[in-house]
């Protein structure tokens, strides 16, 4: 099996679960408890996302220069601070940490 192969079957599987989506009935995601389930799993999965390309290189846990970075972003953030005020304080930081070590 080649990689286009394995590009090809995963595309046909995207969109046949796509197209399974619009078979599930309207009242089954308009409910409260499954419409917050979806919305915390989203939120779930991305930072499950982020952490995993953030701290991990191959098998192992990486903990440097990023982890800080990810704490002032995160503590700015709930500051309410804007965005390009976050990128490059974090960015600060990091390149703070990389340079005395």
């Amino acid at each position: 099996m080649t990689a286009w192969h394995v590009v090809l079957l995963a595309s046909i599987v995207c969109f046949g679960l796509k197209a399974l989506g619009y078979l599930v009935p309207a009242r089954l995601i308009e409910r409260p408890t499954p419409a917050r389930m979806v919305d915390l799993l989203t939120v779930a999965l991305l930072a499950a996302l982020i952490s995993l390309q953030t701290f991990a290189r191959g098998q192992e846990l990486v903990l440097d220069a990023r982890l800080p970075a990810v704490l002032v972003a995160a503590a700015l953030f709930a500051l309410r601070v804007p965005f390009i005020v976050v990128v490059i304080a974090a960015a600060l930081v990091a390149a703070g940490i990389r340079a005395l070590t």
